[in-house]
Order: structure tokens, then sequence, then C-alpha cells
């Protein structure tokens, strides 16, 4: 099942791709569930899935507006460096723990939204990521059992301001610019996902593969990183951990590669779809 949360007629709701269409749960279930991360907090998708079959869809995807996937999600962690090749091409050592930094909500953009960047800078860089979506909550999940705490999977766009990203030794403030965080097209389940190794991740730059990985090759997998987060933090549904980039970054190309206004980048990920945005100056 594919699942977004999405903008239409001037009203914020979330729904189940049909087709070209999206049909609209939000309001077939009469608003019981405020948005997407309610109705996980609830345990409540397996009601989503029935209210969806059989539906007519209520907008085309066409004409929607897609929100992140999880607009509000309570917490965003992001794994640094996590698989060998951008380590090596960043120059940094291996690490007993996985890295981990902060994003914000008010960072993220939806699907085919424009990924903004800032005024401030022309180091704008591209970094395609597998996000996971937490569907029950836990505190010091083991490995073992981490993979049941997930909801789904979708694709992400970890846009890097890189000089802010490099004033101090903390990345928060190039990894939080407003608009620099797509989060989409949708979440698919876990059903249609059992094994998250199994995927292929690719970025592609105005049509140019740009990154190209399997996500068996990360350092850190995802029972590894739930398990990690949830030990100092606690995890509950609607937390997104974004699982890391490949190699072949921007910043390390010679000469660097950053993004402008115009451009089109896509992060495409095997069994999820294809998140793609045009930058835009902001």
């Amino acid at each position: 099942m594919r699942v977004l949360s999405y903008r239409s007629k001037g009203k914020d709701t979330y729904g189940v791709v049909s087709g070209d269409g999206v049909v609209d749960v939000g309001a077939r279930l009469g608003g019981k569930y405020a948005d997407l991360r309610a109705v996980l907090a609830a345990g409540a998708l397996n009601e989503v899935k029935q209210a969806a079959e059989g539906a007519k869809p209520d907008a085309k995807l066409a004409d929607i507006k897609y929100l992140p996937v999880i607009p509000n999600p309570d917490k965003i962690f992001m794994a640094g460096v996590n698989y060998h090749a951008h380590r090596e091409e960043a120059g940094r050592q291996e690490t007993e723990h996985p890295t981990i930094f902060a994003r914000f909500a008010a960072s993220q953009t939806g699907h085919n939204e424009p990924m903004i960047k800032p005024k401030i800078s022309d180091r704008l860089d591209y970094e395609g990521e597998m996000a996971v979506i937490i569907g029950k909550a836990g505190r010091a999940i083991p490995k073992d059992q981490a993979l049941s705490h997930v909801a789904g999977y979708s694709c992400y766009n970890d846009g890097s301001v890189r000089d802010w990203q490099r004033h101090t030794s903390q990345w928060i403030p190039g990894k939080n610019f407003v608009g620099t965080g797509p989060f989409g097209p949708w979440m698919v389940t876990t059903d249609e996902i059992p094994d998250p190794t199994k995927l292929t991740l690719t970025t592609r730059l105005n049509g140019e593969v740009m990154q190209n990985i399997t996500t068996d090759l990360m350092i850190f997998d995802i029972p590894a990183l739930i398990n990690y987060c949830s030990t100092f933090a606690g995890l509950i549904p609607g937390d997104v951990i974004v699982s890391g980039t490949p190699g072949g970054v921007g910043f390390a190309r010679k000469p660097p590669v950053f993004m402008k206004p115009g451009d089109v980048c896509e992060v495409e990920i095997t069994g999820i779809g294809i998140l793609r945005n045009t930058i835009a100056e902001g």
C-alpha cells in the first residue's frame, strides 16, 4: 500500500494511491484521524487499507500538492556517512557507533515541490537516501525486533548547504534550511518491502546518474539504527530515521557539482518510487 499526505482543494489530508489517483481516506474516515501520524499512533493502517479498498480515486495525482510523507514528525534522525564510499570520499574515519544528527520538520518539502537553494549560499548538495517511518513505539528496541516497529519506507533527499554545514563540527545549520529536505512521494508499507536490504537507490541530477547503490551496503543497517536511536531517545509512531547517503555527492566531485535554480533532482528507490524536485532560489 502506498500512503501519502497531500493537499487538495485547499485541504490537507492523507490517502492511498490507486492507479493514477488517490483515495481520500482522511475524508472517508470522517476526520477520525487528523493526519497520517495520528493513523500510525492509533495503529490504524489496516483501517486505512479497508477504507480505500474498491474505492474510486477522489483526485488525480497530477492535481494534488504533495506534502512530506509525515509533515509533523516528533523526531527526524539522520544517519551520516553510513555507506563506505561516502565515508571515504568525505575523509571520515570509521566509527564504532552511527553518526546521528537531527533535521526539523519545517525544513522538509514534498514531491514535485521546489527544493530551495538559499540565497546566502551556492553550495546546495544532493543526498539521496531511504527513509524509515516508525509505526510502533519502543525504547532500546532489540535489533532482532526492530523491523516490527517499522510502518514503511520512503525516499528522502537530505539537501545539504555545505558551507553552513562546515561552520563548526556540528552539522545541523547546513541541514535545516527551509525547503531543503524533500520527503516522498509516499510511504510504501512493510508488507510490500519485507527486506529493506534488497533495494537499489539512485540519485539523478538533470537526468545524469550521480549516486547508485544497493541498500545492503549500509555500514549500520536499519535494525542497528533503530536500536541506537531508540536507546537514547525512544521512538514513537511517525518518527523518521533517514538512513544515510552513498558515495557520489556533489562536493566530493572534481570539479564539485552543486545544484542551481532550474536543476531537477530525482531520488529513486526500487519498490518505492521516484522523489522529484526542481531547484528554486528562495
